[in-house]
């Protein structure tokens, strides 16, 4: 028998305390909250409770004789008046906000929506619970120590964008009714992979809970990627498989006791609802205006800074509470050691322009459980002046687009690269210092899941998103990337080598590069998804990982090789900018040199000249422990001889090069080379050569 109560209004959701649930939801714009039980397999639900009391704009109620498992939802009363931003319909069910498990997928009816389609400010009567999903009440959590997240410097993070069904959908290992699960990441096969290149942190593309957008339903596409968030605080129940929520917790266990910290890719920026013509599923129904950011001079449409039709009010102080709510659920249940988070300018609007005093910001700091989590920023959206690289507070990390673009460019072959990717070596100091941070701020990357792979940035020229049903309009145009003769596909020996060889290229150049450094999923396997620059609806063979075939089958030991050499040189994980300075008045050696290829510093005149694609730098002189580290670089066609600047000292051996399949350079064919000694460089090649480590001030032999 269910008996109702007052209840609190805090904690906000549903939870279970031994003999019955509190429920308490969010709503300054209602006039009443009616809280819907259902059960499995019933249409309709199979009892209604109005929540008895409102206590600071929060609706709550205490129903005993209700358990774990229960599914509900939400009828929500409260003016129909899109012309003052209110679209309360109680005819729609919605999902509870802070719903820490859901079930079921949305069944794309016209009934899902508040208004009559084509006619938005007609109110709709029809029942819309049918075709939703349902919260489902949980049991307390349990505290797990096992579910401590790892917690490694910043400065040793090396960071592994996947997706949780693409990476492990194919793999012949893991056993068929766990592929594409949570539990999934947890298998050996995943981690000995992950261990093997020397991955410290998995990023996940978003795993709370997501909608398929309707037109991709209609066209048999789904929302692979999940940037359409319905549920801040569940997983996504297409991945839960047999594991249910512990399949999550599990791998998360496994990681951690790998030494391996999974992050989160999450999206608070917009949800699924869309602009004023789209679906009621949760917050539109729930209070519209206070969710959502509303055109002030036509409060009946969405501000929308994100470009997918609205944009969730963070600097409304409930708004920003779920948003807290929800990432500190994330780190408590389920060990998560970091956050990536989308389109993040929207975050800092407050309410309109960004700014780095934003509450938000400020909250995160000075929360006991968030601030010793990493957070990384996507340092834009599509609003004004929503870009923001270099513009986030102390405590933040960002997505460097420059460093990704400067790279691409020089190896592609433009001209007046150079001083851009020298900056992006060095941690990018320019765009990070004047906010007072490190080069630790600075995500550098090739790839990323939006975008070509880095396969595809040396195989096409064009975009090649047919699949996507969008006649090839959608997806970027401003690609940085180069076919070397063919598009797509070839079996021509000397393509072939050469692209292998830009690929290595432009990876050295990110784990070389001062900073936190990002590798696509697949990258290492040079993953293709056949030109297509944004994926984000192809659930199949395109986005997924090959286990079987691998095209260059030494890349991915060229890769564990190259992490390997930063996990060994400290001075290749600086948290300090270079200064160019002395380090010693009285000792040539600064903390970084800009070599020419003739034997002298790079001055004024070389800095100028945008055809220079020939340089060196070395660093590793200021008393790190390690060696000193000269790496030379040549991204021209042809082959040039660099000549050792005497000022560096020596004797110098040749560690590590591109033009090895695996990078690793035997000892027995390399020679020491010293100072002034002249180095033959091939064309396209980066070269990495050791000195031994030096005290504070002393050139060394």
């Amino acid at each position: 028998m269910i008996a109702v109560d007052d209840g609190v209004p805090a904690p906000l959701g549903a939870h279970f305390d031994g003999r019955g649930v509190n429920f308490a939801l969010f709503s300054e714009h209602a006039t009443a909250v009616d809280i819907c039980l259902f059960e499995p397999g019933e249409r309709h639900e199979t009892r209604t409770v109005r929540l008895p009391c409102r206590t600071d704009d929060v609706w709550h109620g205490y129903l005993r004789g209700v358990l774990p498992g229960q599914l509900y939802g939400y009828r929500v009363h409260g003016p129909w008046d899109p012309a003052s931003g209110h679209r309360f319909n109680a005819s729609k069910l919605v999902l509870d906000p802070y719903a820490r498990e859901i079930r079921g997928r949305i069944r794309w009816h016209d009934a899902l929506y508040g208004h009559r389609r084509g006619r938005e400010d007609r109110i709709d009567r029809r029942d819309s619970a049918v075709y939703m999903p349902k919260g489902v009440v949980t049991a307390p959590e349990v505290p797990d120590l096992a579910l401590n997240p790892v917690r490694r410097p910043l400065a040793e993070t090396v960071v592994y964008e996947a997706h949780v069904k693409a990476l492990t959908r194919t793999h012949p290992d893991i056993p068929e009714a766990e592929r594409g699960t949570y539990a999934a990441l947890a298998h050996p096969a995943i981690i000995e992979h992950l261990v093997k290149l020397g991955v410290t942190a998995l990023e996940l593309l978003p795993i709370q809970a997501f909608a398929d957008d309707r037109f991709l339903v209609e066209k048999g596409l789904v929302n692979f990627w999940g940037y359409q968030p319905v549920g801040y605080f569940a997983p996504d129940p297409r991945y839960l498989g047999e594991g249910g929520l512990g399949g999550l917790k599990a791998a998360v266990r496994e990681l951690n006791a790998a030494g391996i910290e999974t992050w989160l890719d999450v999206v608070y920026n917009h949800t699924a609802e869309g602009d004023h013509t789209g679906p009621t599923l949760s917050f539109r129904g729930i209070d519209n205006a206070s969710y959502y950011k509303l055109d002030p001079a036509d409060p009946r449409r969405n501000l929308d800074c994100t470009g997918c039709g609205n944009t969730f009010d963070a600097s409304h102080p409930r708004v920003m509470q779920l948003v807290l709510d929800s990432l500190r659920h994330w780190v408590t249940a389920y060990g998560i050691a970091g956050f990536r988070f989308d389109l993040a300018s929207s975050l800092g609007r407050a309410p309109i322009a960004f700014t780095p005093q934003a509450a938000f910001f400020q909250a995160v700091a000075q929360d006991p459980v968030l601030a010793r989590i990493k957070m990384v920023a996507e340092p834009w959206d599509i609003g004004e002046g929503g870009y923001q690289l270099g513009g986030y507070p102390r405590g933040w990390s960002e997505w460097n687009d420059k460093f990704r673009d400067a790279t691409r460019g020089f190896w592609k072959g433009d001209a007046g690269t150079l001083a851009k990717v020298t900056q992006g070596l060095t941690g990018s100091r320019e765009v990070f210092a004047p906010s007072g941070r490190s080069p630790l701020a600075s995500v550098n990357f090739i790839a990323s899941h939006d975008g070509y792979t880095l396969a595809d940035t040396v195989s096409y020229e064009a975009k090649h998103n047919a699949a996507n049903g969008e006649d090839n309009r959608d997806g970027h145009n401003h690609n940085v990337s180069r076919n070397y003769g063919v598009e797509g596909d070839t079996d021509d020996p000397a393509i072939l080598a050469l692209r292998a060889r830009q690929t290595r290229n432009m990876l050295a150049t990110v784990m070389l590069a001062q900073g936190v450094p990002m590798l696509l999923m697949g990258d290492e396997r040079s993953r293709s998804q056949g030109g297509n620059n944004n994926a984000y609806a192809q659930d199949n063979p395109t986005s997924w990982m090959d286990w079987d075939t691998d095209p260059d089958p030494r890349l991915t030991d060229f890769v564990a090789n190259l992490l390997a050499l930063r996990r060994a040189q400290p001075a290749l994980r600086r948290r300090r900018f270079f200064t160019g300075a002395l380090i010693d008045p009285d000792e040539p050696l600064r903390d970084v040199h800009w070599l020419a290829p003739e034997g002298t510093e790079m001055e004024g005149r070389h800095w100028s000249d945008d055809g220079l694609q020939v340089f060196g730098m070395q660093i590793g002189n200021d008393g790190d422990p390690g060696d000193r580290l000269l790496m030379l670089f040549n991204a021209g066609e042809g082959a040039c001889t660099f000549r050792l600047a005497p000022v560096i000292g020596g004797p110098w051996m040749p560690v590590f090069g591109t033009g090895a399949p695996d990078g690793a350079l035997p000892p027995d064919g390399a020679s020491a080379c010293a100072a002034g000694a002249a180095v033959p460089l091939p064309g396209r090649t980066v070269l990495v050569l050791t000195a031994p480590g030096t005290e504070h001030g002393s050139r060394g032999g």
